[in-house]
């Protein structure tokens, strides 16, 4: 018994811990924190690809849902492309979902190690400016449905939000202010974040109550992380998180593949 609640109470203190960076780390780059949840599920707590992805997507709707509310109060949310971008991610989530069973659990590993080392360079590539909101024509509303669809498949697939990629993509090929760029990220990210849960609970690759910990823990600090997001230079933003990123890549290149044990970190039974 003293065992068993010395592993709740680890547990429980790194859940939390994770959920504090996550929520900062979503504030000041407007991304879900998938980045910090996954690899931090796989190294501290011993879970498999797929495990930690739902995981991590279900503790993805309550941080991406207090960042939105923080970026709104300021004004940095433009709301139509959200639901642009929201309506192709929330199809891309379900394809993703349906993909996660069917991809070896290396190859995802290697999956998300490619798409992390895409968004770092793209990183130190953007230079973000400070302006007004992009009117949106027609042509451009489809450009937006086409980017939500690839960020909802990855997603589904990675359990990451998609900020990562959707963040750089509204600055450098629509022109949207970073700030608001961060906000209509954090908004695109919550329907297509509830479609993959819901997926994926479905599929018992959720360890829901590990998730609310670490949305709860997350949402603490998003509003701190909006505040730095506002106060600090864009461009140190974008290189302090791409070297951020850089040093996640290198840990799961260097971790060694490897099953994990049934009583560590997880429950071995079905989730939800």
């Amino acid at each position: 018994m003293a065992m068993t609640r010395g592993r709740r109470g680890r547990r429980a203190s790194i859940a939390i811990t994770i959920g504090v960076s996550a929520g900062t780390l979503s504030g000041v780059f407007g991304v879900g924190g998938g980045v910090v949840v996954i690899p931090a599920l796989m190294l501290l707590l011993a879970f498999d690809q797929r495990r930690a992805a739902g995981t991590s997507l279900a503790a993805i709707v309550p941080t991406a849902a207090v960042g939105v509310v923080s970026y709104a109060t300021h004004g940095w949310v433009a709301w139509g492309p959200a639901i642009l971008l929201a309506a192709g991610a929330i199809i891309g989530a379900q394809l993703g979902i349906r993909m996660l069973p069917r991809v070896p659990l290396l190859a995802l590993r290697w999956v998300f190690i490619t798409f992390a080392s895409g968004a770092i360079v793209t990183l130190f590539l953007v230079v973000p400016v400070r302006a007004e909101q992009v009117p949106i024509t027609g042509w451009l509303g489809l450009e937006l449905v086409a980017l939500g669809l690839i960020t909802g498949v990855l997603s589904g697939l990675l359990g990451v939000g998609g900020g990562i990629v959707v963040v750089p993509a509204l600055m450098v090929l629509f022109g949207f202010d970073d700030l608001i760029s961060k906000g209509t990220s954090l908004l695109m990210m919550i329907p297509a974040a509830l479609a993959g849960t819901v997926g994926n609970l479905r599929r018992s690759q959720v360890d829901l109550p590990l998730a609310i910990t670490v949305g709860a823990s997350a949402c603490a600090t998003v509003p701190l992380g909006t505040w730095v997001a506002a106060s600090i230079d864009p461009r140190t933003a974008n290189i302090v998180f791409a070297i951020f990123v850089a040093i996640i890549v290198v840990q799961m290149a260097l971790a060694r593949p490897q099953s994990p044990p049934p009583q560590v970190g997880r429950d071995p039974r079905p989730a939800g």
